[in-house]
């Protein structure tokens, strides 16, 4: 039994995610309907595509930065896109702020985990192995696995919960971005300044 799809849900799906009109008819047709699937089933299809565009070159983009009140934190950021077009585009500009507060609020080190000192890993994984001592060879394992993993999602930006919606990453949010522009986005740097650190 299939159900109708209006063009009310159709449109109701595309400015909650941002995919394409057909895009979001197909994944409501797919799914009978079921929003919370349909929007899964574009997530996906987001994340597909943002894996296809990590290899288009990014050098346009913006420098943001973000005192926070009272002047003790200031955050500067680059994240780069592909044309000038997105770069300029205000919804663009406003997830770069976002990344400024995120960073400003959440204090990560760096964008991502290749960026983490192999003597820092190195470091939390001995931390991580002595805490497990006795346990069984493969329940360590794991217990190392997500203590390691823990220690990524404090330090490592795009591991990082997004500050201003928790259930989602930071990466998450990027791969969105990067779904809806149709454009590679990559957050290239970023320094965090802090009063007296």
């Amino acid at each position: 039994m299939s159900t109708t799809i209006t063009a009310t849900a159709v449109n109701d799906l595309r400015s909650q995610t941002g995919a394409g009109l057909m895009d979001c008819k197909k994944a409501l047709v797919e799914t009978n309907g079921n929003v919370e699937e349909a929007i899964t089933i574009l997530r996906k299809k987001g994340a597909a595509s943002a894996a296809k565009r990590a290899d288009r070159t990014a050098k346009e983009g913006v420098v943001e930065s973000y005192i926070h009140v009272g002047g003790k934190v200031g955050v500067l950021i680059e994240v780069n896109c592909e044309t000038d077009f997105v770069a300029r585009n205000d919804e663009f500009k406003a997830f770069v702020r976002d990344l400024c507060l995120h960073i400003a609020a959440a204090n990560p080190i760096c964008v991502t985990r290749e960026e983490v000192p192999a003597a820092d890993i190195a470091k939390e994984t001995e931390i991580a192995a002595a805490q497990v001592v006795g346990k069984p060879p493969a329940a360590a394992q794991k217990i190392i696995e997500g203590k390691l993993e823990k220690y990524y999602s404090g330090i490592v930006l795009l591991d990082q919960p997004f500050v201003k919606e928790p259930e989602k990453s930071i990466k998450a949010l990027l791969t969105d971005k990067i779904a809806k522009t149709g454009e590679n986005i990559v957050v290239r740097r970023f320094v965090r300044y802090q009063l007296g650190a």
